[in-house]
Parts: C-alpha cells; sequence; structure tokens
C-alpha cells in the first residue's frame, strides 16, 4: 500500500483488538489519525478509550454521544417497518453501522480529513481488505504479538474467547468458540438479559402507546412508571425485557457475500416493541396494504443487513413504509414474563375493528347470505384445477 504522508483519516475507533492494531498500522503507514468512538449504549469506558487512542498516536479524539439519534433515526424506522432479517435476527449491529458512519463522514468533513477507516468499500480506507494488511496480520494470533510488539493492551482474555457488539439495541457474539454450530453457548455469555429461569416470578405489565407506529409512552402502573422520550423509552424496555430475559436468539444466517455465520443475540427492549408494533399494526391497517407493506419490511432489512441503508431503493422503501405507519397509533397492554412477551388487549382511535361487524350475537351490516356467492365464486377456480386433476390422474 502506497503511503500518503500528511493524509488525514478518521478512524471508527473502538478501543478493541482490531481498532486500535489498525490505528498503530495507519500511522505506520504514514497517516495522521483522528480516532472516532461512537457512544451508541455500549457499556464502555469513553475516558478510558480516548485515552488509550492518545497514547497509541492519535492526532485527535472525538468521542460523540449518538444515542438519542440511535433511538429516533435508525431503531424508530426498524419497529415501523417489523423489520427482522431472515424472521429471526433484528439487526442490531446492522442498523447501527449507518448511524455512525453519518457521524463518521461528518467529522472527516468538519476536519478537512481525506480519508475515513471503516468496514466498508469505496474512498473507505478498509485494512482487512488491502493485501498489506491482512497478509500481514492472518488472524488473531498476528493481531495479539503486533499488540504486544507496540505496547498496545489487548482487552480479549481467555475468559471470554469470542467477539462481541455491543450498543443500545442489542448485544451480538460470535466467532471463536462459536464458530462451531453445534457449540452451545456458556451460561455467562449472555450480559443484557437474564436467564428466563433465574427472572422473576411475577411479570411486569405495560401500556406502550404508538403514534405514525413508533412509541411516545410507556407505562408500568405496577411501578408508577412514565417514560415519554425515545431514548427513554427504549433504556426502560430493555430493562424490563433483560430483567425477563427476553430477546435471547441463537441462529445461522446468511451474510450476505453467501456464507453463513453463527451469531447468537439478546435483543430485549426491540423484542418487546416488535411484539406490541405488530399487534397496533394489525388493528389499524388496511388487509391488503399491510400485506404490501410487509413485502417492504423484509426489503428493508435485507438493505439493512447489506449496508445499503444510504441508498435510493432504501430512502424509497422507507418512505411506503412512513406512508403505511400514518394511522398505526393507539396503546397496547402486554406482560413481560419468563422470556416471553404476551400481549393482553389494545385500544385505538383508528382502529378498522368492528365488533358489530364480527359479532355473533349482532348481525350488523353484513349479510350471512353475500357469503353463499363468495364461495361459489371461490370455488369456480378450484373446481377446474381438480378437474384437470382427475382427467391427468385418468391418462396415467
Amino acid at each position: 500500500m502506497e503511503k500518503r504522508r500528511k493524509s488525514t483519516v478518521v478512524l471508527a475507533y473502538s478501543g478493541g483488538l482490531d481498532t486500535s492494531c489498525i490505528l498503530v498500522w495507519l500511522k505506520e503507514q504514514g497517516y495522521d489519525v483522528i480516532a472516532f468512538l461512537a457512544n451508541i449504549g455500549q457499556d464502555e469506558d469513553f475516558e478510558a478509550a480516548r485515552k488509550k487512542a492518545e497514547s497509541l498516536g492519535a492526532k485527535k479524539v472525538f468521542i460523540e454521544d449518538l444515542r438519542s439519534e440511535f433511538v429516533e433515526d435508525f431503531i424508530w424506522p426498524s419497529v415501523q417497518a417489523n423489520a427482522v432479517y431472515e424472521d429471526r435476527y433484528l439487526l442490531g449491529t446492522a442498523v447501527a453501522r449507518p448511524c455512525i458512519a453519518r457521524q463518521q463522514v461528518e467529522i472527516a468533513r468538519k476536519e478537512g480529513a481525506n480519508f475515513v477507516s471503516h468496514g466498508a468499500t469505496g474512498k473507505i480506507i478498509a485494512p482487512w481488505r488491502i493485501p498489506e494488511f491482512y497478509n500481514r496480520f492472518r488472524g488473531r494470533t498476528d493481531l495479539m504479538e503486533y499488540a504486544q510488539k507496540h505496547g498496545i493492551p489487548v482487552p480479549v482474555t481467555p475468559k471470554a474467547p469470542w467477539s462481541m457488539d455491543a450498543n443500545l439495541m442489542h448485544i451480538s457474539y460470535e466467532s471463536g468458540i462459536l464458530e462451531n454450530p453445534k457449540s452451545r453457548a456458556p451460561a455467562d455469555l449472555y450480559l443484557m438479559t437474564k436467564n428466563p429461569e433465574d427472572s422473576p416470578n411475577t411479570p411486569d405489565d405495560l401500556e406502550i402507546e404508538f403514534k405514525n407506529g413508533v412509541p411516545v409512552k410507556v407505562i408500568n402502573e405496577q411501578e408508577g412508571m412514565s417514560k415519554d422520550s425515545p431514548l427513554d423509552i427504549f433504556s426502560y424496555l430493555n430493562d424490563i425485557g433483560g430483567k425477563h430475559g427476553v430477546g435471547r436468539i441463537d441462529i445461522v444466517e446468511n451474510r450476505f457475500i453467501g456464507m453463513k455465520s453463527r451469531g447468537i443475540y439478546e435483543t430485549p427492549g426491540g423484542t418487546i416493541l416488535l411484539k406490541a408494533h405488530l399487534d397496533i399494526e394489525t388493528f389499524t391497517m388496511d388487509k391488503e396494504v399491510r400485506r404490501i407493506k410487509q413485502g417492504l419490511g423484509i426489503k428493508f432489512s435485507e438493505l439493512i443487513y447489506n449496508g445499503f441503508w444510504y441508498s435510493p431503493e432504501c430512502e424509497f422503501v422507507q418512505h411506503c413504509i412512513n406512508k403505511s405507519q400514518e394511522n398505526v397509533e393507539g396503546k397496547v397492554q402486554l406482560s413481560v414474563f419468563k422470556g416471553q412477551v404476551y400481549i393482553l388487549g389494545r385500544e385505538s382511535s383508528k382502529s378498522l375493528y368492528n365488533e358489530e361487524l364480527v359479532s355473533m350475537d349482532v348481525q350488523g351490516d353484513y349479510d350471512p347470505c353475500d357469503a353463499s356467492g363468495f364461495i361459489r365464486i371461490n370455488a369456480v377456480r378450484l373446481r377446474e384445477h381438480h378437474r384437470l386433476q382427475g382427467f391427468s390422474s385418468t391418462k396415467q
């Protein structure tokens, strides 16, 4: 890799082994390095990380609190979409990346930096995709040796032989001993949620109020608790979900480039909101609109996972999803208990539920005789299908 003297790069820095080694390696290549740490809700000593980056030679260190915008600009759209990748993964790591990248680019612009260093391609320094880097560092053993040589503190210990990514939305665990898909996760792996077996024997009953498909208030009458700011709402749901062991999954997923990967995730608050939003959405949204919106939610999830948040197709999908959420408002009552979320009831002034129409005691505007014609019309296609099947079986 050609050395670029006096070029400045903004490095998305975590303080971990990889980015610490990358910081030192970039300086070896002749770059001035600005370290950027994003506070997106991970449990981290940011001042210690600042001092570490400075001790490793960072020209400047930016620590930005992005928690509120992470919730409002990235988690809330995911809630509106019911964003779940491959039916199970709530995208906690993937949805944080565009939040981090947006601020990283903003810092690069303000500081007049030539490059950013991040896990992507384009006008970006991605050392793990540069031959000079990955040929030198074949694995974590080489990184550990490099760290020891350059006095880089090593955070990974034998007690935690796996990779972890934490933020306000979730914690993910992968790699190391978890690469064997048959290996069970150690009991002490989970940091965000209790084992459901050890969770309280009394449920927490909550009421979550939605407007335009996003939560605007959560109430716990048992505790006399009410939260109404986005960050407070999500943090509180994380606490309740974690307390009851909600949101643990262990999956094998398909990466964008085709390989399969085993990941363990815990997403307590996000899981509660998914259940609640699904309920109020079905209650207030037209059947056919929701059918189309379900497909958009799947597409949105794939775009997030594959790194296309800032793309024209993702902007279009988000616009359509936002339109679908205009009448998604009301309150959902639910119970959180022993790893599960139980819906108890719901109410909304925008409800499409007509109690008289569906009542078995009140006829209302619906005439049961209309069903006969409806059934006959649908039967035309089915009769033709089975007539052809009968003809084919006779020929055989």
